[in-house]
């Protein structure tokens, strides 16, 4: 119903397991499977692997119930080209939706603070000062980058600060025009980089 209400989303097929949305996409073109976790007969990590080793493969966005290390990281491991949860509001699985079409990369923001704090010793250090970098933003933006890299949601943050969700997202907005950077993970990315949060900090 969410999904069929928008007009540039158009839901093609619904499969009940990985292997019924194997043999669906067999039969329709997809340019974004949803795909959940835990199904019988055959799991969304499996059925993603399948999917995206065929040629020319639809996006996948894995939505799931199961906030664990282990889910997300199979599902990204298997192909999955984003990551959320099922309590995520309608707006953000829109935009995931939209987000994953477009070619980028979507990943819940608890799961990306951990995802980072087990890779952050592969990322290589950063070429400059972490202030040269920074200094473009205001004090408030630089606290909503480190909330944000800390793996608060919008909304969470918009609560620590006291200040509506609407700003949040107009501060995170104006983050990443002003470090040039695509997308939530990069700005993380980027934080971990800087050293303006540590792993498990």
């Amino acid at each position: 119903m969410v999904l069929s209400s928008q007009p540039d989303i158009e839901v093609v097929g619904e499969a009940e397991d990985g292997a019924q949305a194997l043999s669906l996409l067999d039969r329709v073109v997809a340019d974004v499977v949803v795909m959940d976790i835990r199904m019988p007969v055959m799991d969304g990590v499996e059925a993603t692997r399948r999917l995206t080793e065929r040629a020319a493969p639809p996006r996948v966005l894995v939505l799931t119930t199961f906030d664990t290390d282990e889910d997300a990281f199979a599902a990204l491991q298997a192909g999955a080209s984003g990551f959320l949860l099922k309590n995520a509001p309608p707006e953000e699985l829109l935009s995931a939706i939209r987000v994953v079409a477009a070619g980028d990369a979507v990943v819940a923001p608890r799961v990306t603070r951990r995802l980072l704090d087990r890779l952050a010793g592969r990322l290589a250090p950063p070429p400059e000062p972490q202030n040269d970098r920074l200094a473009i933003l205001t004090e408030r933006e630089r606290e909503v980058l480190e909330l944000v890299a800390e793996g608060l949601s919008n909304a969470e943050i918009a609560a620590r600060l006291h200040v509506a969700e609407a700003t949040v997202k107009t501060h995170f907005g104006r983050i990443l025009m002003k470090l040039e950077l695509r997308d939530r993970v990069q700005a993380v990315v980027l934080a971990y980089r800087l050293g303006l949060v540590r792993p498990g900090g």
